[in-house]
């Protein structure tokens, strides 16, 4: 196996990430990590196609500037919007993006009703019209927009009266139609897997990908002999407060970090 010292970038709108970052260090623990919340700039969901592009231009090159031999989008909303002209920068670079998990949803549903919870981006997304095309032909696949979501998760508020009101007025209407399986579209939400798990009869499963991801990532990395037996790392960079993400890491991570700034 060749030696590759060099990190993992990974990058979201803000704090959500985290939950993608957990399963690749679960996944990949002999790998140095590092993480930028673009939290100046949160949310993602309610942005142009062209502001995400550019903030994923910006992003992308200040970690391969840190040295990062391979990049994650952990953001459903800057997948969509940005990882096919990231990939035309950086051919040789791993790439690795998220999407809806339609094709899991769509296997596992036994009311062929399945419902979606994401930003306002990702579902008017082509990407998302494109998984359901491929994917949700046989079922009924129902969205809900979850605006102001990603604001709470990123202030650590996780299970105040304030979020479950939210949710409920959010996953009522989709269980009154049926649903059974529902896909946390956002890399924010497995953060409130708790607290839906709380509201939803035990019977509706719950479905994200960030366990996917870390092992797709992991088989490409394989592939191109870049995987590493080493001393692992992590570096947190932050766009906007460092002391604030630095606030809510033992929440969200499960561990005190240093939060470095990012000024791009």
């Amino acid at each position: 196996m060749d030696r590759c010292p060099a990190p993992i970038g990974v990058f979201d709108s803000g704090v959500g990430g985290l939950s993608v970052l957990r399963a690749i260090r679960q996944r990949l623990p002999q790998e140095s990590l590092l993480y930028l919340a673009d939290s100046a700039h949160v949310p993602y969901g309610e942005k142009s196609p062209e502001y995400i592009r550019e903030r994923c231009r910006a992003i992308a090159a200040f970690l391969l500037e840190q040295g990062a031999k391979a990049l994650v989008l952990a953001c459903n909303t800057a997948t969509a919007a940005g990882i096919n002209e990231l990939r035309e920068l950086y051919p040789q670079l791993p790439i690795i993006g998220m999407e809806p998990a339609v094709k899991p949803a769509a296997l596992a549903t036994r009311s062929g009703v399945v419902g979606v919870l994401a930003t306002t981006g990702t579902l008017k997304s082509a990407r998302f019209a494109a998984l359901l095309d491929r994917f949700a032909t046989d079922i009924r696949v129902i969205t809900q927009p979850c605006p102001g979501l990603v604001e709470r998760i990123e202030a650590g508020d996780l299970c105040s009266a304030q979020t479950r009101a939210m949710l409920a007025g959010w996953v009522e209407p989709l269980l009154a139609q049926g649903c059974d399986t529902l896909i946390l579209g956002c890399t924010h939400y497995p953060f409130i897997r708790p607290l839906l798990t709380e509201l939803l009869p035990v019977d509706v499963r719950l479905i994200d990908t960030g366990a996917a991801v870390a092992r797709h990532l992991h088989e490409v990395m394989a592939e191109r002999h870049l995987l590493v037996a080493a001393e692992a790392r992590q570096r947190f960079y932050c766009s906007s407060d460092p002391q604030r993400m630095a606030r809510v890491l033992p929440i969200l991570w499960g561990e005190n970090a240093a939060v470095e700034f990012f000024a791009g």
